[in-house]
C-alpha cells in the first residue's frame, strides 16, 4: 500500500457553501487533491449547523476535512478579482451557486477558460444550467420531489416521506466527483478542460432504475410501497418479539425455499406457484403474513442467527450508535479519529476503498481563513497589506 493518494497534485478551488459543492470537495480532498475552500469572512454557514461545540459544528470537522480555508468576499470587486486569479491557478473549480451567478461576477467558465484552458469546471444546481427551470432555486428537499424520488417513498395513500438527510445534495456531490474524474481522464488526452453540469433533480432521477422504461413500454407508474419494493417478493421489514425490526431479502428462488423452511412453512417452500418471483408477487400478502407471524415469535437476534445459518440475506436496522459499536464497521475502518481542541472525535471514512492508494483524513476542518497567508500570499504573491485589506 502506497502513502500516495490518486489525486495528489490536483488543485481544486471550492466555491459555494452548505452541502452539494462542499461534499464534492470533501471527496476529492480525501483522495489527495489540494482543495482550497473559498468562503465568506463569516465562514460557510454549515459551520454553525446542528450540533455545535466550541463555536463550530461537529459536522464541519468531517465536511471540511483536508481543505485549506481562504476568505474572500465575492460581493466585492476586489474579492472577485482575487478569486479569478485563484481560478487561473487551479485544475478544477467546484461551484454550487444559482445559475448565472458566476458569470455575473466575471468568474464564469468561458471567462476563466480564456486564461486557463485546462480548467475543469464543476457546476451544481437544483435544475441544471440550461432549460426553462434552470433559474429556479432548488434545495435537495424540493428537487427530490421533482426528480421522482419522493413519489415512490412512503406508505400508499400517505404523504411521501423524506429520509432524515439531504440525500439529493450528497448524491449530486458524488455525481460531480465522478464527473471531475472523467474530465481529468479526458484532459490527459486533449489537454482541454470542460464544464460538468450536475443538477440535483437529475442526480436523484439517476436512482430510479426501471421506472422510465416500465412506464413508456407498459404504462406502469411505480407507486410508493411502504417497506417493500414493487414486483420483488419477499423483501420486507419485519417486527420481532423484542420490538426490533429485521430486513429479510428472500426473493431468490432457492433462497425463498430456505427461508420458508426455516419459518416452519415447508408447504410454501414446496408450492410450485411460489417457486418463481412472478407467482410470489401474486401471493405477496400471504407470504409476508407467514414471515411476519414467524418473526413475531422470536427475537431479532434469533431471526438473524437462524437465517444467516440458512444463507438467507437478513440484517438489523442500525442507528449510528449501533454502527459505531459494530465489529464489522470497525474492522473495515469505517470511522477515523481526529483531534479537536485536544479531544478525540470520530468522523466517517469516505468510500470507495482503494487497495493501493487509499484516501485518508489528514486534518479536520480548518479555521476560517486559516490558509489565507499560504494561498493568497504564497500562491498568488499578495502582500500582507493586500491580504489584510480584503
Amino acid at each position: 500500500m502506497s502513502d500516495q493518494r490518486p489525486l495528489e497534485g490536483l488543485r481544486v478551488v471550492e466555491l459555494g457553501q452548505l452541502l452539494a459543492g462542499p461534499f464534492t470537495g470533501t471527496i476529492l480532498g480525501y483522495f489527495g487533491a489540494e482543495v482550497i475552500k473559498v468562503e465568506p469572512p463569516s465562514g460557510d454557514p454549515v459551520r454553525q449547523w446542528r450540533e455545535v461545540r466550541d463555536g463550530t459544528s461537529l459536522w464541519y470537522h468531517s465536511l471540511g476535512r483536508n481543505k485549506k480555508s481562504v476568505t474572500l468576499d465575492l460581493k466585492s470587486e476586489r474579492g472577485r478579482e482575487v478569486a479569478f486569479d485563484l481560478l487561473c491557478h487551479a485544475d478544477v473549480v467546484i461551484e454550487n451557486f444559482r445559475p448565472g451567478a458566476m458569470e455575473s461576477w466575471g468568474l464564469g467558465p468561458d471567462t476563466v477558460k480564456e486564461k486557463n484552458p485546462g480548467i475543469i469546471y464543476a457546476r451544481i444546481s437544483g435544475y441544471g444550467q440550461t432549460g426553462p427551470f434552470s433559474h429556479k432555486p432548488g434545495y435537495a428537499s424540493v428537487t427530490e420531489g421533482y426528480g421522482g424520488f419522493r413519489y415512490i417513498n412512503g406508505e400508499p395513500g400517505s404523504p411521501p416521506v423524506r429520509p432524515n438527510i439531504s440525500l439529493g445534495d450528497t448524491v449530486a456531490a458524488i455525481h460531480a466527483a465522478l464527473g471531475v474524474a472523467l474530465a481529468i481522464i479526458q484532459r490527459t488526452k486533449s489537454g482541454e478542460g470542460q464544464v460538468i453540469d450536475v443538477a440535483l433533480y437529475e442526480s436523484v432521477f439517476n436512482l430510479l432504475e426501471g421506472i422510465v422504461p416500465e412506464y413508456d413500454g407498459a404504462g406502469v407508474v411505480r407507486e410508493p410501497s411502504g417497506s417493500t419494493i414493487t414486483g420483488i417478493v419477499p423483501t420486507n421489514t419485519y417486527l420481532c418479539s423484542d420490538g426490533k425490526h429485521v430486513v429479510i431479502g428472500g426473493n431468490g428462488d432457492s433462497i425463498f425455499k430456505r427461508l420458508m423452511a426455516e419459518a416452519g412453512r415447508q408447504d410454501m417452500a414446496d408450492d410450485p406457484e411460489l417457486a418463481h418471483n412472478p407467482g410470489r408477487v401474486i401471493h405477496q400478502a400471504k407470504i409476508d403474513q407467514a414471515i411476519s407471524d414467524w418473526c413475531a415469535k422470536h427475537t431479532s437476534e434469533e431471526i438473524i442467527a437462524t437465517l444467516e445459518e440458512a444463507r438467507v440475506p437478513v440484517g438489523p436496522i442500525y442507528s449510528v450508535e449501533d454502527m459505531m459499536s459494530d465489529p464489522h464497521y470497525n474492522a473495515r475502518g469505517m470511522f477515523e479519529t481526529v483531534e479537536i481542541n485536544g479531544e478525540p472525535l470520530k468522523i466517517p471514512a469516505i468510500m470507495p476503498k482503494l487497495s493501493s492508494t487509499p484516501g485518508k483524513t489528514i486534518w479536520p476542518g480548518a479555521a476560517i481563513g486559516e490558509h489565507n497567508q499560504e494561498i493568497l500570499g504564497g500562491l498568488l504573491g499578495m502582500s500582507d497589506e493586500e491580504i489584510a485589506s480584503l
